[in-house]
């Protein structure tokens, strides 16, 4: 049994930054690739980008490639998201995931789900 929790959302200005985290526990960490998501009110959950269990490998939506970075620490069991030059409609609760098998941007391919945090781009 997998657990994730996320930390570091909140609210902030058009063009700022945050910096996502998702602790995992369970299972070995370093095994296997994760991924994050989110989902604004009113709209379907859409796939932010996703790392492989090495880091050698990192994939991203194209509304948030150039502006965001994945990343993680094996010793630390920690996925981090990166977010820089934030806009408005980047505002929805972001997830992380682990997937059954290899890394995947399908979000149906994933098992295990953190609880979310809020982010808000205030413009």
């Amino acid at each position: 049994q997998v657990q994730l929790v996320e930390s570091g959302g909140g609210l902030v200005q058009a063009g700022g930054s945050l910096r996502l985290s998702c602790a995992a526990s369970g299972g070995t960490f370093s095994t296997y690739a994760m991924g994050w998501f989110r989902q604004a009110p009113g709209k379907e959950r859409e796939f932010v980008a996703a790392i492989s269990w090495s880091g050698r490998n990192t994939y991203y939506a194209d509304s948030v490639k150039g502006r965001f970075a994945i990343s993680r620490d094996n010793a630390k069991n920690t996925v981090y998201l990166q977010m820089n030059s934030l806009k408005p409609e980047d505002t929805a609760v972001y997830s992380c995931a682990k997937p059954r098998g290899v890394v995947t941007i399908t979000p149906e391919l994933y098992d295990y789900w953190g609880q979310g945090t809020q982010v808000t781009v205030s413009s």
